[in-house]
């Protein structure tokens, strides 16, 4: 009998042990809380969402709220657009809508439209869109934007600037900490692959984006990490300059339209004046804010 008291009390102690070595592990592969520049899906935000989660929520609050039968609507491009491009799907499918035909942004928008269904035609066959919905990578207080980190951004402004509404669709890391473009993401340009070299210096020098620093995109155009050896090729066959700053363009308009007359850029992440509002998903819930 004592021999066994003896070897309870010794599995007793082994188990307290080993729990207790396992807390730190635990503590390792508990759910993580979003860093201020979160953009992975596996965080969660203060409001216990993942951030694909808050995405789908904006993405189909917007075209809940903004698409009507019988509407043209452009179909943008991104993580954040690709929720709102697959409750448009699941809506025409259960009949809640009728006739909406989408103008695609992307190859990657095409793809997803045509596996769900949904009527797609181009710019050439009607250029008169009712409404168009897309994300952003960084929002500044006036609504502008900036846009292009998935490399769709020339396609995307054609589109978006055709629209009689452009609803822009983010989580609240999407909205600018530092009171303007710049700092929050990098500027994207697109550029032809002829002399590209020449061009991405031409745009480093240019005082109105004084500090910023041009690099060219390598890899996959989907994104701006150098994921490849190779430059970045956009669906319209040319490159991206990613343009990093430390501060903020102090006024991106001036940029914008001294970008536009660069010989050499064919377009910027720039969406200036555009928004007509921006659905942002956070800790509090869904925002709506509307330009002014």
């Amino acid at each position: 009998t004592e021999g066994g008291t003896r070897q309870a009390t010794m599995r007793s102690t082994m188990n307290t042990v080993l729990t207790l070595a396992l807390i730190p592990m635990a503590a390792a592969w508990a759910p993580i809380r979003a860093s201020p520049l979160g953009r992975s899906s596996v965080v969660r935000h203060a409001s216990g969402k993942t951030q694909d989660e808050l995405k789908k929520e904006v993405g189909y609050k917007a075209v809940d709220d903004y698409v009507e039968s019988g509407m043209l609507v452009g179909l943008g491009t991104g993580s954040t657009a690709a929720f709102a491009v697959e409750r448009l799907g699941q809506l025409l499918k259960d009949g809640t809508l009728k006739d909406v035909t989408g103008i695609p942004t992307s190859v990657r928008t095409k793809e997803q439209a045509e596996e769900l269904g949904i009527p797609l035609i181009t710019l050439d066959e009607n250029s008169e869109i009712d409404v168009a919905i897309d994300g952003a990578d960084d929002v500044d207080p006036d609504l502008n934007l900036v846009k292009g980190g998935g490399g769709a951004l020339l396609r995307e402004k054609m589109v978006e600037v055709c629209a009689k509404k452009f609803i822009v669709i983010v989580d609240e890391s999407k909205i600018s900490k530092a009171g303007g473009l710049g700092p929050g993401f990098p500027i994207p340009v697109e550029i032809t692959p002829f002399c590209h070299g020449h061009t991405q210096r031409l745009i480093g020098s240019l005082p109105s984006l004084a500090g910023c620093k041009p690099v060219l995109r390598l890899g996959s155009s989907s994104n701006n990490q150098p994921d490849g050896d190779e430059p970045a090729v956009t669906d319209n066959g040319n490159y991206i300059v990613d343009l990093f700053f430390d501060e903020p363009v102090k006024d991106a308009v001036k940029a914008a339209s001294d970008l536009k007359n660069t010989v050499g850029v064919v377009d910027h992440g720039f969406f200036i004046g555009m928004t007509t509002a921006v659905i942002i998903a956070g800790s509090d819930g869904i925002t709506v804010k509307e330009a002014k």
